[in-house]
């Protein structure tokens, strides 16, 4: 199962990292073309259906659980009637909340500060959004029959080779005098083709999937599983883009589009866990009988060694090219505006990264109330910190209020595994001080680069040798024997093909 999980995570990563390249390219294009103003304004339309993502009610990852229990019971019938019946709860609850979206579009243009003249171009898109909206919860649905089998490959291909495409297509788009709507219009067109491919690969994964008959016992612990998600969603989304909602209505869209820069490439980051998280929740689903639950425990501490061994260097790496990347893709007024809150928000990924495992076991075990009671609990203090620290620092505030939030998050989703699943938040349990050193090897590009204002070669020459000596200290202090010989057999097999 471990390798199912490490395989289907690099496939779902490098889906992850090709569309994400295509738009480090596409950008700055779409930057200079739009302005900052035009940008954030496109980064506003994006934004604001992301508030609603809980509108599916929880169907997306409802469906994977119980359509992965169905699979691995081998019962083919009950797995295809769980997709269609999650698929009917998931429009039925989105589309009020579309057609919310679409008659407010001109009023949420002008509540969150869109300058006047933008403001017809972003109330259409916003309509446009709206249907965007209602076609991606299908998608997160009807491709289930992908992960229950842990066929990440054909999911990857599915999302991110047609949605390279629409991204390579926006700044045409926006060139030949599109705007704003041509780019959100682009986005909707992506969406239903991704559809039509999910559906294409999912019917031939699953032959039963093609019919009309609901599960009609799966209604409730659907209703229930996707309840506690929605319930949890709605502080979730809160939680985790509230800081820019709140950053725009205190200062103004051109600050959003800074600070969304500084966030998007920090994101970068998470990449990786995000991976492993659409893998390990199917992976989790199949591990919880208690005749597995030696399985469930290394798999579990193996996805916590796997996240911080792995994001350690990519952090470090990030911190490094900040402020020379953004000023040279974005241009000066970015590379300004963007690398302080960039930084601050570095430090919490750190500690974000480490609730990826945790949620994925709370969630395969069906405890979604849990998530629920705990974001609630963090949204009421994280408003005040949001408002004050936004106020009083802008940005900058805006990512400390979000990396405070995060890291206190990640201790309490620690405490819940275990209250869960009564499985302990272990990383390197007997190698503290190991892991110091191995965070000491890192440090040097890192102070240089923080010590250095203007830019400067030495942190790069710096990078290279001190990510090169942690990854051999880590090859040899943090991987059990059997880990080492199993990657060597990859690498292997990869320079053999």
């Amino acid at each position: 199962m471990t390798t199912k999980v490490v395989k289907g995570s690099l496939w779902t990563l490098s889906g992850q990292i090709l569309p994400l390249f295509v738009s480090v390219i596409t950008t700055p294009f779409v930057i200079r073309m739009l302005g900052a103003e035009g940008y954030g304004v496109l980064i506003l339309v994006g934004l604001i259906p992301t508030y609603f993502a809980f509108a599916d009610f929880g169907m997306s990852l409802a469906s994977t659980k119980f359509a992965s229990e169905a699979y691995a019971a081998g019962d083919l019938e009950k797995e295809a009637q769980v997709v269609r019946t999650a698929a009917l709860i998931a429009f039925l609850a989105s589309l009020p909340v579309a057609a919310l979206i679409f008659i407010f579009s001109a009023t949420a243009a002008a509540l969150f500060n869109v300058p006047e003249h933008l403001q017809p171009q972003a109330a259409l898109a916003l309509k446009i959004s709206s249907a965007t909206f209602v076609i991606n919860f299908l998608n997160a649905v009807f491709n289930t029959p992908q992960l229950t089998r842990l066929r990440m490959d054909l999911n990857t291909f599915v999302n991110s080779g047609i949605r390279v495409f629409g991204t390579l297509a926006v700044p045409f788009v926006i060139y030949y005098g599109g705007g704003i709507v041509g780019a959100v219009t682009v986005l909707l067109i992506t969406s239903v083709a991704v559809l039509i491919g999910h559906l294409i690969v999912s019917g031939r994964l699953l032959g039963e999937l093609f019919g009309f008959s609901l599960d009609s016992k799966a209604f409730r612990p659907l209703l229930k599983f996707g309840g506690g998600l929605v319930i949890s969603g709605i502080a979730a989304v809160l939680l985790v883009n509230l800081e820019k909602l709140v950053l725009t209505r205190m200062t103004s869209v051109e600050t959003l589009a800074h600070y969304s820069v500084a966030f998007t490439f920090a994101s970068m980051a998470t990449l990786f866990s995000g991976a492993m998280l659409q893998s390990l929740i199917p992976a989790f689903s199949q591990l919880l009988a208690p005749d597995k639950r030696l399985q469930l425990e290394s798999l579990f501490s193996r996805a916590l060694r796997a996240n911080v061994i792995g994001m350690l260097p990519v952090l470090t790496f990030l911190f490094v090219i900040a402020r020379p990347l953004f000023t040279v893709w974005a241009g000066e007024e970015f590379g300004r505006e963007s690398t302080l809150p960039f930084y601050i928000l570095l430090g919490g990924l750190f500690f974000n990264i480490l609730a990826y495992v945790p949620v994925s076991l709370i969630m395969a075990s069906g405890r979604t109330d849990l998530l629920a009671k705990l974001y609630w609990i963090e949204l009421f203090p994280y408003i005040g910190l949001i408002a004050v620290l936004t106020l009083k620092f802008g940005a900058a505030g805006a990512a400390l209020a979000w990396s405070i939030r995060v890291i206190a998050d990640a201790v309490l989703m620690g405490r819940l595994s275990k209250q869960t699943a009564g499985i302990s938040f272990y990383i390197f349990k007997g190698k503290a001080a190991a892991f110091g050193v191995a965070i000491m090897m890192l440090l040097p590009p890192v102070i240089v680069s923080a010590a250095t204002h203007d830019l400067s070669i030495w942190p790069f020459l710096l990078l290279p040798a001190s990510i090169a000596l942690y990854c051999l200290f880590a090859w040899k202090k943090f991987l059990d024997t059997d880990e080492r010989l199993w990657l060597t057999n990859k690498f292997q097999l990869a320079f053999r093909s």
